[in-house]
């Protein structure tokens, strides 16, 4: 059996898959070994490190818990500005009317080429000559400003190829039957090419997310990664403490993809039920290119 993009390994193939896996297997457990060994070795392990995290309930009512309220609060608020400003534009540069596809075009190659680390910076000192911000919310702007612009873009790509990747007699059909352009997107092309997009789209948010400690580390914002320094100062823990952040950051995560692959899967089950069609799932969208489509089988 073979595919586009991989044939079916025959025996000799499957010994030398098991054996290249076996292999990186062995590396991995002694990386991993060296890790523990160094960590060891300069005291890391102890338990003096690790224990805060079980009986001092401050480290998590003063620190982690607020900061990762923080990072929540921050990237909420972005995906909630983001999602539909990036819808917007992922449909208008699908507008039939240059003035409109042209402008909105730049306006999206412009913030999706532009690191967000960089918008945020801007934005802050944008904050800061207008003066209109308070100095305690101005970080928290500035970080969301950022991660809406750059991406509230990314979405539109994404929402761009998602539509382009449904079947062209989808929209040939609506145009049989007297459908305007308006229609056929919002009523037609737009429901069906949710459930293709909404795994790029999780992805993304996903991304919105993490990068929420771009402003911790740079524009003082006391998100959860920021908790860090403190946490550090106060039990002399930095390893510990960035691994138990990361498993944090691990467990939101997952539950957003979770929550999302509950999404998804009812929505394939209620087009099915329906006989809509989609064609294929959009690839991930990052700031270098636009998002490729995979066609289903």
């Amino acid at each position: 059996m073979t595919s586009v993009l991989y044939d079916t390994p025959g025996p000799k193939a499957k010994v030398r898959n098991w054996i290249y896996t076996g292999v990186f297997a062995v590396l991995v457990a002694l990386a991993l070994w060296w890790i523990l060994d160094r960590m060891a070795e300069k005291n890391q392990l102890a338990a003096d490190k690790w224990s805060p995290f079980i009986t001092d309930s401050q480290i998590w009512t003063t620190f982690l818990l607020p900061g990762l309220g923080e990072t929540l609060k921050a990237g909420l608020i972005a995906m909630v500005i983001a999602l539909p400003l990036g819808a917007l534009l992922g449909i208008a540069r699908l507008s039939d009317h240059v003035w409109v596809r042209v402008p909105v075009g730049a306006v999206v190659e412009f913030f999706r080429a532009i690191p967000v680390l960089m918008l945020m910076i801007f934005s802050s000192a944008l904050y800061v000559m207008l003066g209109t911000v308070s100095s305690d919310l101005r970080p928290l702007y500035a970080v969301v400003t950022g991660l809406v612009l750059y991406n509230a873009s990314v979405i539109a790509e994404i929402v761009r190829a998602g539509i382009l990747s449904l079947p062209r007699g989808q929209t040939d059909a609506a145009k049989a039957i007297g459908m305007r352009k308006g229609q056929i997107m919002t009523n037609v092309l737009v429901p069906q090419a949710v459930t293709a997009m909404l795994p790029a789209l999780v992805s993304q948010l996903v991304v919105i997310l993490k990068d929420t400690a771009l402003g911790g580390a740079v524009l003082g914002f006391a998100d959860l990664m920021s908790m860090n320094r403190q946490i550090s100062a106060n039990y002399s823990n930095t390893i510990a403490t960035m691994v138990v952040i990361a498993l944090i950051y691990i467990a939101v995560n997952f539950a957003l993809t979770t929550f999302a692959s509950w999404i998804e899967g009812r929505l394939r089950k209620s087009k099915k039920g329906t006989g809509a069609v989609v064609a294929g799932d959009v690839a991930e969208v990052d700031a270098g290119g636009a998002a490729g489509v995979g066609k289903a089988p």
